[in-house]
């Protein structure tokens, strides 16, 4: 590190900055020197996050990341979001067992276009740089590809350990996917990147770039923040798309995310607090604290109701801590349930997958063996049972907050 004097007010910001990040290199204070080398230039640092739309929308993981990237935004620097037109075309491999599927062009383009809405709940959308790889990538050709891919070597791609554990077991790795940690590291040269962030998954990744920055002459190449992956509401694998029951979508109803807030493991109080509200460390201890003697319910809700609160309003928080309090504690039957026309004998799986486009079969399948959807407040194991039209009117419960009226 340089040796020049880091002021106190360099060394709080970058503490405030640092909180549940892994810094590399050189930590807290190597950040503070570049924080107090842009005030004294004048030059605001070049902050960097790629997004592979692979999906249509965001989730509460993604905010962990997009709310650090908000800290720096506030403090007057420049976010560079960068969509994936190009790497989200081969798919990031990272923590991958098996080859992802290649998406279209026009795929990704479908996907990004509400990106930009879920992530302007976070941060400015309008006072960022939004970047398209593709618009770079596209463009090498095979001469400019080959000396990109001559600044790293197989076995430094075979350090990542999803690569690792793939070739140790056999499966197979396309030669494609190689090239993802590449072009990634160009973006981060094509945008003169000052830092990067990223999931902890994207360790391999983010270190490349300062490694392609280096090679392509940056005298000081991007430092590297990464963040926790945040577990989905049952505490055991990271929230993820793939897993809908355990996700809270930017665009879930606040009565969805409130409830689903609800539902997550006692251990994961703490982490969301920290990650995804701006609790400060005094509150965080206070409730850690709490929790040793208070029920857990109670500070849940208070997280629950801020998090609404956050995406959705007060008024629509309140509405759905109310609404939450009567339907699952109360135990009673909420006053909005949507109603949907029975023409003719329908099973009780064929009825909810019509109404509910977000659950497979197999999803329903799962709430139905595990006792999780009744039929007028009784447990229906059975998701073949059929609703005859004698039946009507009739109300599905599925899952712990969802309702439907048949008539």
């Amino acid at each position: 590190m340089d040796t020049i004097k880091l002021k106190e007010e360099f060394l709080n910001q970058a503490a405030l900055l640092a909180r549940g990040a892994e810094v590399l290199p050189g930590g807290i204070n190597e950040l503070a020197l570049k924080l107090q080398k842009s005030k004294e230039e004048n030059k605001p640092l070049r902050i960097k996050l790629g997004m592979d739309p692979s999906r249509p929308d965001l989730h509460l993981g993604h905010t962990v990341v997009l709310r650090k990237i908000k800290q720096f935004q506030n403090l007057g620097h420049k976010i560079i979001l960068i969509v994936g037109g190009g790497t989200g075309m081969i798919g990031d491999p990272s923590g991958k067992s098996d080859t992802r599927p290649s998406l279209t062009k026009e795929q990704v383009e479908e996907n990004a276009k509400t990106y930009f809405e879920q992530i302007s709940k976070v941060i400015d959308v309008n006072k960022a740089e939004i970047k398209n790889n593709a618009d770079w990538l596209y463009q090498l050709n095979f001469i400019e590809m080959l000396k990109l891919a001559s600044k790293v070597t197989v076995a430094q791609i075979m350090t990542r350990d999803d690569f690792a554990k793939r070739y140790a077991e056999n499966r197979p790795i396309s030669v494609h996917e190689f090239f993802y940690p590449l072009m990634q590291a160009y973006d981060s040269v094509v945008v003169d990147a000052d830092v990067e962030l990223g999931g902890t998954d994207q360790r391999f990744n983010n270190l490349l770039g300062r490694e392609i920055q280096s090679a392509y002459g940056k005298e000081h190449p991007q430092m590297v923040m990464l963040l926790p992956l945040l577990e989905g509401t049952d505490g055991l694998v990271k929230m993820s798309k793939s897993y809908p029951e355990h996700c809270i979508s930017l665009t879930d109803s606040p009565k969805d995310m409130y409830g689903k807030l609800m539902s997550i493991s006692d251990n994961l109080i703490v982490k969301y607090f920290a990650l995804l509200t701006e609790i400060s460390n005094k509150e965080l201890k206070e409730i850690e604290e709490r929790l040793k003697i208070d029920n857990p319910r109670d500070i849940k809700m208070k997280l629950a109701y801020t998090i609404t609160e956050m995406y959705n309003g007060t008024g629509k928080a309140k509405e759905a801590q109310d609404n939450f309090i009567k339907v699952i504690q109360n135990k009673e039957i909420p006053d909005d349930i949507p109603e949907v026309k029975i023409m003719e004998d329908i099973s009780i799986i064929d009825f909810i997958s019509n109404f509910d486009k977000s659950l497979s079969r197999s999803d329903i399948k799962r709430l139905a063996s595990s006792g999780a959807i009744k039929l007028n407040t009784e447990k229906n194991t059975n998701p073949n049972f059929v609703i005859e039209k004698s039946m009507l009117p009739v109300i599905i419960q599925y899952g712990k907050r969802k309702y439907i009226k048949g008539v």
